[in-house]
């Protein structure tokens, strides 16, 4: 995810499935490039895609996404709660060298 073409491919299939030609589209970048791109979403299980004819279509998954989704809220709340205490300390600190 810290890709921005995997970013976008990402944001793009939130709007509904697309075919290959339709994300590589905006990008510009040789298709054997973008297709490993795709690959590494597909391995990582956020994306799968489905060929019928000569046509590859990719849709979203969104089970590993929420899981992450959850996983970063934990991180937020442990973070929050330290940044929050380093305030703390910081008042603490200037209100001990005022007085």
């Amino acid at each position: 995810m810290a890709d921005p073409t995997r970013r976008a491919v990402i944001e793009r299939l939130a709007s509904g499935p697309a075919s290959v030609s339709e994300l590589h589209a905006p990008h510009k970048m040789a298709l054997p490039t973008f297709m490993r791109h795709l690959k590494v979403l597909e391995d990582t299980g956020i994306m799968r895609s489905i060929k019928k004819g000569r046509v590859r279509t990719c849709h979203i998954e969104a089970a590993p996404l929420i899981e992450a989704q959850g996983w970063l809220a934990w991180q937020r709340e442990i973070w929050e709660s330290r940044l929050d205490r380093l305030d703390a300390l910081a008042h603490q600190i200037a209100s001990t060298q005022k007085g």
